[in-house]
């Protein structure tokens, strides 16, 4: 199976993904890390990093899913185009594709989390609050073949075992 997180930046996707990830046995792509290393090896902030990790981010998955492995991708998603990206992988690989749309609620939640975060990705810079507001502004529906996938909505301003079971629930249905 494919799992595909969706949400905005600092939500909790990628503490629910690793939880559960460690829960399914799957491993977990997240894009950020692969954008810091693209970025450390010397690539131009200017250029497409974010692009780029995505089709890394999408190459490994596609490995996983070949082995008959399932895979988590850890990702914003935040455009119709990226998450059509997935769904195309699934059907290439023949796979079950479901999506874990993940919000925060509590703005103020939200905020200070956001400012607490260190991710320790050497050449990401943690996202500003700014940053978050501007991806909500991007933020598009989920129409096409995406907004047909199954799909839940999780919000982390309950507690993470709450999210991780009702996560767990809905991958089984």
């Amino acid at each position: 199976m494919l799992v595909v997180t969706a949400g905005l930046p600092g939500t909790g996707k990628s503490t629910i993904a690793e939880a559960v990830g460690h829960r399914i046995g799957a491993p977990v792509v997240s894009v950020d890390p692969i954008e810091s290393a693209i970025l450390s090896a010397g690539i131009d902030s200017d250029q497409p990093t974010g692009l780029a990790a995505y089709l890394v981010a999408e190459t490994i998955a596609e490995a996983v899913l070949s082995g008959g492995g399932s895979v988590i991708v850890d990702a914003v998603n935040a455009v119709e185009p990226a998450r059509e990206q997935w769904v195309k992988l699934a059907a290439r690989q023949q796979t079950p594709i479901k999506f874990l749309e993940v919000t925060c609620s509590d703005e103020e939640l939200h905020r200070t989390r956001l400012g607490k975060r260190d991710r320790r990705l050497a050449h990401l810079a943690e996202p500003s609050w700014h940053a978050v507001e501007q991806s909500l502004d991007e933020w598009e529906a989920w129409t096409g073949t995406s907004g047909a996938v199954p799909r839940v909505t999780l919000d982390s301003v309950r507690p993470l075992e709450v999210n991780v079971e009702q996560a767990l629930a809905f991958l089984e249905s």
